[in-house]
């Protein structure tokens, strides 16, 4: 079984939801032409970034009745989707989210659960954290989302991997960091994890980050997709704006793991009862 995946990596307008929803849709409409199969958008991709007290101004609900998400959940019936937002619950908290739409329905939604406040990032005084990570069934195998600071603790992927994960999306808005005129630090940090992650899950990993400038930060773009082996698939460009086509060949999950059964031989029990050991010394 082969995926067509697509991964856009876009700019976006800070709190204009209605031009975002549209550029979505218009590169719904390309990828669906080039004969994609999921098209996955960066994390906050229907609002921009740096909301703070937009925040609540630019939330939806990802419902069928839901004015931005309409138009969205119709195009997911001719190839899946994977969206970012802001999602308010019924009791008015505020997540970031990832939703993940599949012909015609909300089939996930991820809240973010890592909320960055160091350094240039002040995400939890807006924001709520989510509380879960988990896998979910798709036509193309059971799948992972996570959104940026979500995949720098390795217990996130780690769930995903052991809830029956063989694709992980991640999503990001990630800010240039440690830029020379050589390289971009941060996008180093965040591709040497995703190989390793790729390597030790022995699963596909695929990212998208967004491009431009917002409120003076800079975002450098560069997808990528690695393979169960770790090795690097495909790589967009930095600080432009494209769509990232690579084509999954998902029979090599059984070769690898036929050759590498780290799956097979993960011990969660063990991990289990040393997180209870660890947890209670902390009381």
């Amino acid at each position: 079984m082969r995926l067509n995946l697509a991964l856009a990596q876009i700019n976006t307008k800070l709190g204009d939801v209605s031009a975002n929803l549209e550029k979505h849709l218009s590169i719904a409409t390309e990828a669906q032409k080039s004969g994609a199969d999921l098209l996955v958008f960066p994390e906050l991709s229907l609002t921009g970034y740096v909301l703070q007290d937009l925040v609540p101004a630019v939330a939806c609900r990802p419902t069928a009745d839901d004015p931005v998400f309409t138009s969205l959940i119709a195009a997911s019936r001719n190839l899946d989707l994977v969206v970012g937002f802001v999602d308010e619950d019924p009791r008015h908290r505020f997540y970031i989210a990832a939703a993940y739409l599949s012909g015609g329905e909300v089939v996930h939604v991820h809240h973010k659960v890592h909320l960055p406040t160091y350094t240039i990032f002040d995400e939890r005084r807006f924001l709520a954290a989510g509380d879960s990570f988990c896998a979910f069934d798709t036509h193309f195998g059971r799948l992972g989302m996570l959104i940026c600071e979500d995949f720098w603790h390795i217990s996130s992927p780690y769930l995903l991997w052991l809830d029956g994960a063989d694709i992980f999306l991640m999503t990001s808005a990630s800010p240039g960091r440690g830029v020379t005129d050589e390289h971009i630090g941060s996008s180093d940090w965040v591709e040497t994890i995703h190989k390793a992650y790729a390597g030790l899950f022995t699963t596909f990993v695929a990212h998208t980050n967004r491009v431009g400038f917002e409120d003076g930060l800079y975002f450098w773009g560069g997808a990528t997709v690695h393979d169960p082996d770790g090795r690097l698939l495909v790589k967009g460009p930095y600080d432009e704006e494209a769509i990232i086509y690579s084509d999954l060949d998902l029979g090599q999950l059984r070769r690898t793991r036929a050759r590498l059964p780290l799956l097979r031989d993960e011990m969660p029990e063990i991990v289990q009862r040393e997180l209870e050991r660890i947890l209670q010394k902390r009381k």
